[in-house]
């Protein structure tokens, strides 16, 4: 898992409550288990004026000029401005690999579903909570200021606008820690691998029928 410690990058303004997992990443794209491969899909729905499938050239399908993600002065985007109750619906982890796989690393929104935050820090994509007046202000410097970028500070728990204003955020010592460091649970595990070692050899010592 890709680390995160700082970032400045271009914010991009979804300006939709209420935004589900199948708004995030269809159902029919849910067939592979790779965390790759999902950003060209990411919004599907709204991103195409056609219907789309797996295995599609993305390159050729006709594009909504109206969805945000189209317009130019978001090219690029790592930082994806939401509103509240972002990533409801279904458990897909498929979500934040489509939105990590596309560029996003952070989401900033007054409120997230709950299973969709916990999966987000399994992938890499730091889910910010600020007041709702808060966000409101960041949508509107975003939208009125082409190129606006935002910097989080993981460490300080900060994310600071292009004029300095700060704002603070929560997170737990444990997230922020694994966060941080790129490790997702698979990694977590594997820093305990000598002690896994010598448990499993110690067993076999023991109770060698086990392993017959």
């Amino acid at each position: 898992m890709q680390a995160f410690t700082t970032l400045t990058g271009l914010a991009c303004p979804l300006d939709r409550a209420n935004v589900d997992t199948d708004a995030i990443i269809p159902k029919q794209f849910l067939k592979s288990i790779k965390r790759s491969g999902f950003g060209p899909n990411l919004f599907d729905e709204w991103r195409y004026l056609d219907h789309g499938e797996p295995g599609m050239d993305n390159s050729k399908r006709p594009l909504n000029p109206d969805f945000v993600l189209n317009q130019p002065r978001y090219q690029g985007a790592q930082v994806l401005l939401a509103r509240e109750n972002f990533g409801c619906g279904s458990s897909r982890e498929h979500a934040p690999w489509a939105l990590e796989d596309h560029g996003f690393r952070s989401v900033i929104a007054p409120s997230f579903a709950d299973i969709f935050f916990n999966n987000c820090y399994k992938n890499g994509v730091l889910p910010i909570v600020l007041p709702a007046d808060v966000v409101d202000q960041l949508f509107r410097e975003t939208v009125a200021t082409e190129g606006y970028k935002l910097t989080i500070d993981l460490a300080a728990q900060t994310v600071t606008t292009p004029s300095g204003q700060s704002f603070g955020f929560d997170i737990t010592g444990h997230r922020k820690h694994c966060l941080y460091n790129g490790l997702d649970e698979i990694g977590l595990t594997l820093n305990h691998a000598d002690k896994i070692k010598a448990y499993e050899a110690q067993r076999r010592a023991q109770q060698p029928w086990l392993f017959a």
